[in-house]
């Protein structure tokens, strides 16, 4: 069997040195059924994360506790949706799908190192590295699985975790969309600035789902039921400043930065020597059977 030439990490010189940045990956394929599947996904997720501004809240704060298993039902067929959609494309093979599997273990595992204390959490850097590597269709499923096994793993299952696995999805399909043309230091800079922008944004929908029911009814925090989606969204602004942005946000924005700026290179040559070796993107062939008659050992 003849699996085609391995792809190069970039554009090479003769002297042998990569000159260009490295090669795109595309370990999950995102095609056209693939796309719509991940725009719904997408949809959904918003109309998760913004019902407060869509529609007054209830009277009783446990009554979205009881409407968010119906939201989980909802988003983990859209999710599975993804790959099997990738699947009947073609988009997905077993060494893409074992690599999903080791990564969101790896990431399920290093959640619990910094989870709950001042806002460092460990689960973003691997996730934006392989959203880089590997394409924003495995940065997405990647973000998504990892949270639901760390959830699984440490006993986290609760109403917030649809919002959690989606949220994590987007940042992984942002890290497999940025620009693919810096490298070196620059493109370090550049998964470090992300890597900051995406923890506050995290924090920012992540506050967004459970506000009316964190500040309670008649505080200068509180949504108003009677006013505007402006009005509301800047008493909301208001809160995060106040609550998370600070303290949970900001200490997840510079665990990004610092562990992306000291990991990130040697983390990158390690997912990108492993998508060399697995040649998601090269066609397998067979050599036809030679018709030569073997040679004796004596001839």
């Amino acid at each position: 069997m003849n699996a085609g030439r391995r792809m190069s990490a970039g554009r090479r010189t003769g002297s042998g040195r990569p000159t260009g940045p490295p090669r795109a990956v595309v370990a999950l394929r995102v095609g056209p059924r693939a796309a719509v599947v991940l725009a719904l996904a997408t949809v959904i997720g918003l109309a998760m994360f913004c019902w407060p501004l869509l529609s007054p809240p209830e009277p009783e704060a446990m009554a979205h506790a009881g409407d968010a298993p119906l939201l989980f039902v909802l988003l983990l067929p859209v999710v599975l949706g993804v790959v099997l959609a990738e699947i009947s494309e073609g988009g997905i093979d077993p060494k893409a799908l074992a690599l999903l599997g080791v990564l969101a273990a790896v990431n399920a595992a290093l959640r619990p190192l910094g989870a709950g204390t001042a806002g460092i959490e460990t689960v973003f850097f691997l996730l934006i590295l392989a959203g880089r590597v590997f394409g924003p269709g495995f940065g997405f499923a990647l973000g998504t699985v990892s949270l639901f096994a760390s959830a699984l793993l440490t006993a986290g299952v609760g109403p917030w975790l649809p919002f959690q696995m989606m949220a994590a999805g987007w940042v992984g399909l942002g890290a497999g969309l940025l620009p693919r043309r810096p490298t070196g230091r620059a493109e370090t800079a550049l998964l470090a600035g992300y890597g900051v922008l995406a923890a506050y944004a995290f924090g920012f929908v992540m506050n967004l789902w459970f506000w009316p029911y964190a500040t309670g009814p008649g505080t200068e925090l509180s949504l108003d039921p009677e006013a505007g989606v402006t009005e509301n969204l800047r008493t909301f602004v208001l809160y995060t400043l106040a609550t998370s942005t600070l303290g949970w946000d900001t200490g997840r924005a510079l665990t990004n930065a610092v562990v992306l700026t000291a990991l990130g290179p040697a983390v990158l040559t390690t997912l990108r020597r492993a998508a060399r070796r697995a040649a998601f993107d090269t066609p397998v062939t067979f050599d036809a059977p030679s018709t030569e008659p073997a040679r004796s050992a004596t001839s």
